[in-house]
């Protein structure tokens, strides 16, 4: 499998982010998810370790996105903390140092 993330089932949390909204623990590495400007570029970017891992179109179904404003929430400490490392990869491309500039989709 070319990724094998795909087949994981993580617990998502809110962060409290507008960009990086869910992050989840799964086997001591923090996973998040980026919400990208639909539809100049895919709409999620999974990040793991603070590495980004790939882009995905839709997200697997077993990947339970927390919709509900009801839905658990990470503590703010924790949050900050898990979103450190990827903090400066706000807009699309970022990451790899090639970042969207276009003001409809990342501005």
């Amino acid at each position: 499998m070319a990724h094998p993330e795909l087949a994981a089932r993580p617990r998502w949390r809110r962060t409290g982010n507008v960009y990086f909204p869910v992050a989840a623990a799964v086997d001591g590495t923090w996973w998040i998810l980026r919400i990208n400007g639909f539809p100049d570029h895919p709409p999620w970017t999974l990040f793991v370790g603070g590495v980004r891992r790939f882009d995905l179109d839709d997200l697997p179904s077993g990947w339970k996105y927390p919709s509900d404003p009801a839905s658990p929430v990470l503590e703010t400490r924790i949050a900050e903390e898990v979103l450190t490392p990827i903090r400066g990869f706000v807009a699309y491309g970022s990451e790899v140092g090639r970042p969207c500039d276009n003001p409809f989709c990342c501005g």
